[in-house]
């Protein structure tokens, strides 16, 4: 039997109003636990684990489908033991909230399934698990997805597989233990930072990894495996928790140099806890006013599941400011304005969260720091963690350029910035195509000395990365030019066929990039022509490791060359082309 009267059992039951089942709850004594709105739900060890199951499966089935849907959902789970199955669907997170992943374990599986697409794990997207200890009876569980789909700060005690039998695209797995092996079956590309697994089998287009024992060596391009064996710079993703007191609070772990491994394989976790009374716990009904006063008065920000629609940016002006998404909370930019900028100050975190494009169109939508900053944030950087940006697809979105980074030093870690390329054909929500959702380009980097680790940038009219500031380092990036340009005359670059997807400005001094996968899939006219796929300074400084080239469906267009004018066009008949290293 349920106890009423606990405060934390209460919480727990109330959690499933709207999705699983209601109650009427009597009054009790003690602290509230804090007001996550009807889509957070909180689980506690001491619940029945039937009530537990009927969360998940209630939220399951109403989210497996639900590829453009505008509702959104967190599962959390109190330290202790579960035996439950989480089947994870869209706009879902499922996270832990212990210190570690060793302070919650689900006795089952915690998944994601393509059983809705037959397989076909392609558009599996907007979906989390995080921090938890997963044990399966089988010793085996399955994550297929593709992109915006993190597995991150995970311990699972068996194999995983990451596609479910058709073909997939993602993905990313960051500070997790594997203690058996990794199967990447259909994956045409993965990034893997920081984790430690037993072994890896599989590869199609671009596998890399970072800082991960257990990997397989470089052997790129056959298989095109590519192993570098530390990690520059890092700060994890901060994270919602509860300590042992029972107290909330958003840890954020220590910034790490020349990392190997997890952040937490040596016990507990580096990092500083924040109380949850610092934070201003946003929902969508929570006026855009209140929110920028929160910050205007040096509070951080917990967004809960929802959509937020501003019109006018937030503005975080405090270093070391915490801007904080539950279940993949989205800001939809409705006045043709940003949704955040950041002053030019050290030690913010922005993290999982998905930014709209509105129909009015906003020359930028994140802009992490005003133009021309130049401090110098080595010391303490900031941090882009799960960002996430849809320009089309479930509404009209139009925009210039969806992230500019002014600031230096700042850190990305898994951003995917995607101008739809599909839509919602079962409830006539399908705002794609070259006049009607625009996006010009994905990301512009000013900011020197700015690192970004697994970034998926796709299908904008113009470049999807231009770059011009000094010592910028990419490790893994995945693009699919546009689809939709409907000639080669509407898809040039002044005199030059296409646009390059990767632009290093031309007065660049030192850049790199390793692990670069470019494909061009032109459907609206496969006769076009890309000239490069990397557009850089011909100059010693700059280099470019491990890239690959497909031409789509079968040879879809052609992208003549790889970087600048070197290397074979993959074309009808050569689909793949390979650069092992430039220059």
């Amino acid at each position: 039997m349920i106890d009423f009267t606990d405060p934390t059992r209460r919480s727990v039951l109330a959690g499933l109003t709207g999705v699983a089942a209601t109650a009427s709850l009597p009054a009790f004594a003690g602290p509230p636990m804090p007001d996550f709105g009807p889509n957070v739900f909180v689980a506690d060890p001491a619940m029945p684990a039937t009530a537990v199951q009927l969360h998940l499966d209630r939220v399951f089935r109403q989210q497996e489908r639900a590829h453009f849907t505008d509702e959104r959902y967190a599962v959390l789970f109190k330290p202790g033991r579960y035996a439950v199955d989480a089947n994870v669907g869209f706009f879902t997170q499922v996270a832990g909230l212990g210190l570690d992943p060793g302070a919650v374990t689900i006795d089952g599986h915690v998944h994601a399934e393509a059983d809705w697409a037959k397989g076909m794990a392609l558009v599996n997207f907007w979906r989390s698990a995080e921090n938890l200890t997963v044990r399966p009876r089988d010793r085996a569980d399955r994550w297929a997805v593709s992109q915006a789909a993190p597995y991150r700060r995970m311990h699972l005690v068996g194999d995983l597989a990451l596609d479910d039998g058709g073909w997939s695209s993602g993905g990313l797995m960051a500070d997790c233990r594997i203690d058996g092996v990794v199967r990447s079956g259909s994956q045409q590309q993965w990034f893997t930072r920081n984790t430690a697994m037993t072994a890896w089998q599989g590869a199609n287009w671009n596998m890399m990894f970072m800082g991960v024992t257990g990997a397989p060596p470089t052997r790129f391009p056959e298989p095109p495996h590519t192993s570098l064996p530390r990690v520059p710079v890092i700060r994890e993703k901060p994270f919602l928790q509860v300590d042992e007191d029972g107290g909330w609070g958003v840890f954020v772990p220590a910034l790490r140099r020349d990392a190997v491994g997890t952040s937490w394989q040596n016990g507990r976790s580096a990092g500083r806890s924040i109380p949850l009374a610092d934070f201003l716990i946003a929902k969508p009904d929570t006026s855009e006013e209140r929110i920028a006063a929160a910050l205007a008065a040096g509070r951080h920000l917990l967004f809960t599941p929802g959509i937020y629609r501003l019109r006018r940016p937030l503005r975080v002006e405090r270093a070391g400011t915490v801007v904080l998404g539950l279940g993949l909370a989205t800001l939809l930019a409705t006045e043709g304005r940003a949704v955040l900028e950041v002053a030019d100050v050290a030690g913010v975190s922005i993290a999982g969260l998905l930014v709209d494009a509105g129909a009015v169109p906003s020359p930028v939508l994140v802009q992490v720091g005003p133009a021309g900053s130049n401090r110098d944030h080595a010391a303490d950087p900031t941090l882009l963690a799960d960002l996430f940006f849809r320009v089309g697809g479930a509404a009209v979105g139009r925009v210039g350029t969806c992230l500019e980074i002014n600031s230096r030093d700042v850190i990305g870690d898994h951003l995917w910035i995607w101008r739809a390329d599909h839509g919602d054909r079962e409830n006539g929500r399908v705002h794609v195509g070259w006049d009607e959702s625009v996006g010009e380009q994905g990301m512009v980097v000013n900011g020197d000395d700015v690192t970004v680790y697994g970034l998926f940038v796709e299908h904008f009219r113009q470049h999807q990365l231009v770059w011009n500031g000094e010592r910028g380092r990419t490790y893994f990036f995945q693009c699919e030019l546009p689809y939709d340009p409907p000639s080669q005359a509407a898809y040039k670059d002044g005199g030059t066929r296409g646009w390059a997807a990767y632009k290093v400005a031309d007065g660049v001094k030192a850049h790199e990039a390793t692990g670069l996968g470019i494909y061009a899939n032109f459907t609206a006219d496969p006769s076009i022509v890309v000239e490069h796929a990397v557009e850089a300074p011909r100059t010693p400084g700059v280099s470019f490791a491990s890239v690959t080239t497909i031409s789509l469906g079968g040879g879809k267009g052609t992208i003549a060359h790889l970087v600048n004018d070197v290397g074979k066009a993959a074309r009808p008949g050569a689909i793949r082309q390979t650069l092992v290293r430039y220059p």
